[in-house]
């Protein structure tokens, strides 16, 4: 169900969903603009995308999907591969970082709602969250670009595997559409998710 649907048939849950999906999104971009700069490359700082402010984040196309078929996108942070020191090392780590921030908070809010009770307020807002952040980690981990999955790929591989990956990044974006769209990519989606979730599990309490 869209988000526009959902808040006009239940608003209450819209908010509860709107909200953490939105900044999920901006954490996840956030984030590769942090390492970035951490690795060298200061140019998601230079033009003010290191901030929470949505407005500094969010693309017109990729909001309209998030609302309308509740998939959607935020514009990507913008990285320097040649000023990243080590390069190699510098671009997956950049590129992991969005997929491990949305971890760490899939991480926190299930932590956290272990220590709550069931039927407090907060419990179904960590619950959401958690969800929210483990989905946007475990689609993200596909190996298709310009998904991260992929770009850590790129930068573990060479040769052949490694041009592949780069010559096909142009047709990315219209192949993960179609794919999602007739659901292909829901398998791959399910096992990431459970293997974060796995993850997740070994540090719990």
């Amino acid at each position: 169900m869209g988000l526009f649907r959902l808040l006009l048939q239940d608003p209450w849950t819209f908010a509860l969903l709107a909200f953490p999906l939105l900044y999920s999104i901006i954490l996840h971009e956030l984030a590769h603009g942090w390492v970035a700069l951490r690795m060298g490359d200061p140019t998601a700082q230079r033009l003010g995308r290191l901030s929470l402010n949505p407005l500094r984040h969010l693309d017109p196309i990729g909001t309209l999907m998030l609302f309308v078929f509740g998939f959607g996108w935020a514009r990507p942070v913008p990285v320097v591969v040649q000023n990243l020191h080590p390069v190699r090392r510098g671009f997956i780590l950049v590129s992991a970082a969005g997929i491990a921030a949305n971890t760490a908070v899939a991480f926190v809010a299930l932590f956290l709602q272990r220590w709550l009770q069931p039927g407090g307020v907060a419990a179904p807002f960590l619950y959401i969250l958690a969800h929210v952040n483990l989905m946007l980690a475990a689609f993200n981990l596909i190996p298709i670009p310009p998904l991260d999955g992929a770009k850590i790929l790129i930068g573990l591989s060479s040769g052949p595997l490694q041009r592949m990956l780069i010559r096909l990044e142009r047709y990315g974006f219209f192949i993960v559409l179609a794919m999602l769209a007739l659901g292909l990519l829901d398998p791959l989606i399910r096992l990431f998710r459970a293997v974060l979730l796995a993850l997740i599990g070994l540090f719990l309490p």
